[in-house]
């Protein structure tokens, strides 16, 4: 087994926090994704979609999507949970998952696609849009705050999935200039308990 990694990423950093959460040692292999090793073989043979991270299993099987692959190791290593524990906290975890990917997460990695020099020449680049999913950020991490003025974490009061993927989109922001305002105290105390994690280095 051999996990395909890119350390600037964000997706890579996702899994990566998992496995540290787990306490799980994975054989890691970088991808230089700005020398193109992404979109070239052996690479792309293994994954059309060319995205890190990718698991590479013994028998040679691949799974390519950061969650997925988390779902993978949940299975294999249950405690402690970060995706639930029950039909009803499961679907929680699942659904606050989705809201920060689709609404944190996916926004501030659009935001770089579309307005950052690392990726001019690589995608047709849309400015506009990519403006537009920085505000979304922001308007999502100001709604957060709210959210997190009841409960000590992204879906309850236990550390999930969902907080990893809220704390990678926000870290990653930081290379389009996205920040926590500091009226956003519940955001703020939240994103420094999961920083001060052991797990956040990973």
């Amino acid at each position: 087994m051999k996990l395909y990694d890119t350390k600037t990423a964000p997706n890579p950093r996702r899994v990566r926090i998992f496995l540290a959460e787990k306490g799980i040692e994975v054989p890691t292999v970088q991808v230089d994704i700005a020398g193109g090793e992404n979109r070239t073989s052996p690479y792309i043979d293994k994954n059309p979609f060319a995205g890190v991270p990718m698991l590479e299993l013994d028998d040679g099987t691949i799974l390519a999507e950061s969650v997925a692959i988390c779902r993978y190791f949940e299975e294999l290593h249950p405690e402690p949970p970060l995706m639930g524990t029950d039909a009803q906290d499961r679907a929680l975890v699942e659904m606050w998952n989705r809201r920060m990917e689709h609404h944190i997460a996916l926004p501030a990695m659009n935001s770089f696609r579309h307005t950052h020099e690392f990726f001019k020449g690589r995608i047709p680049q849309v400015p506009e849009f990519g403006q537009n999913a920085k505000e979304e950020v922001l308007t999502r991490m100001a709604w957060l705050d709210g959210e997190l003025a009841a409960r000590e974490f992204i879906a309850g009061d236990t550390y999930t999935i969902a907080d990893i993927t809220a704390q990678i989109g926000i870290d990653f922001g930081r290379v389009t200039k996205i920040s926590i305002a500091d009226e956003h105290t519940n955001l703020k105390r939240w994103h420094d308990a999961v920083s001060a994690r052991p797990s956040a280095s990973a």
